[in-house]
């Protein structure tokens, strides 16, 4: 019986411990909340600083193998946990990750499609910057960027006056091109450390306000291009040394893909594999981390993921007994405490052969989730 440890525990992590049960599989989790919302399904949850070394080392020192269920962990708590176990993915992957800066610069210098960027440390030379670049353009923090937040699309001259002063002072901001795409996408795959991997079918994902909203599965594309999708995600995780599950979100342009981001772990927009596939993303990751092998990604039937923010909760609840009347209606909700607008406290999955039929239904349930006016 192996015990794997989790470095956050937030639904990430809940979700893959979850799924981890019914492979007998035992975890902890390690999170400076006692609140974390993996914690009530984790075997132990240790809860402590990520710069408390020697909570590190006890919740590291009778582990099999360990993760991460968010970036935003630093390279010196994943250091220790190392020194007692495989870490998957690797801090090397992190370190890329998790710094915008380093991902785009690691994209670029290994020959993979991406957005055209330009890094600038201070208010001149991000002036420099978009001169070149032109109009419009996106200003992005280097770092702790998420869900939309730490960026500021810039759509004319001025705009980027005061850009580092209203990002908080960054260390660094990346200037992003804007891109003109036909859709937004992604692909989950899973490596095991002997190089076996395994893709999920690509899913579209439809955001708003920067945050997704709605993941189709599989997503609207050809054969020719799903194929170059897959091919190019298996290049990039070669290529890292991946060990475990990495999300890598695309950009579909006239030109063909490019890479917008990398997430070493399971993604919010691989959340619809749990109910379409015959394995979720989340025991996928398990598997890989374990060591184990890898299991069938093949959709069982077609799939609209619909993300559930804290909004919804403004007048209790949301009434989740009226969703649940449809019979195709899988509903996911996290256990996270508070909810907050804008913070993801569940979600819910339309099944149907038809992923058109599937959309429009799943937009009917969440319009009928809203509070009153």
């Amino acid at each position: 019986m192996k015990r794997i440890g989790i470095l956050g525990g937030g639904q990430l992590g809940r979700m893959s411990i979850l799924a981890g049960r019914a492979l007998g599989m035992r975890f902890s989790v390690f999170d400076p909340s006692p609140a974390a919302c993996a914690g009530p399904v984790a075997d132990a949850l240790f809860t402590a600083s990520y710069d408390d070394v020697d909570a590190l080392h006890r919740f590291a020192e009778d582990l099999d193998a360990a993760t991460l269920e968010f970036e935003n962990v630093p390279a010196s708590a994943c250091a220790i946990v190392a020194e007692h176990c495989p870490l998957r993915p690797s801090a090397d992957i992190l370190t890329v990750a998790q710094h915008r800066r380093r991902e785009k610069t690691y994209l670029k210098d290994h020959g993979f499609p991406c957005v055209p960027f330009a890094v600038a440390e201070d208010q001149d030379a991000l002036a420099r910057a978009v001169e070149a670049m032109g109009h419009p353009c996106v200003a992005k923090t280097a770092a702790f960027g998420y869900d939309g937040k730490g960026q500021i699309l810039l759509r004319a001259m001025g705009d980027h006056e005061g850009v580092f002063e209203r990002l908080g002072q960054p260390e660094a901001v990346v200037l992003e091109s804007w891109i003109e795409h036909t859709g937004e996408f992604s692909v989950v795959i899973a490596r095991r450390p002997d190089g076996t991997m395994a893709t999920f079918p690509v899913a579209e994902n439809i955001h708003e306000n920067h945050i997704l909203h709605t993941t189709i599965l599989p997503g609207r594309v050809t054969p020719d291009e799903a194929a170059a999708a897959d091919a190019l995600v298996r290049r990039l995780a070669v290529e890292m040394d991946l060990v475990g599950v990495m999300a890598v979100e695309l950009f579909r342009t006239a030109q063909g893909w490019l890479v917008n981001e990398i997430a070493p772990r399971p993604h919010n927009s691989g959340h619809a594999t749990i109910d379409a596939c015959v394995t979720s993303q989340f025991e996928q990751h398990v598997r890989a981390v374990a060591d184990l092998p890898l299991g069938s990604t093949a959709i069982t039937r077609p799939a609209v993921m619909v993300n559930l923010l804290g909004d919804l909760w403004r007048d209790g609840p949301p009434p989740f007994a009226a969703l649940l009347e449809d019979p195709t209606v899988k509903l996911h909700v996290y256990d996270k405490g508070a909810a907050r607008p804008g913070r993801k406290m569940g979600h819910f999955t339309v099944l149907d052969d038809d992923v058109e039929a599937a959309l429009a239904r799943a937009e009917a349930h969440f319009a009928a989730l809203q509070p009153k006016a």
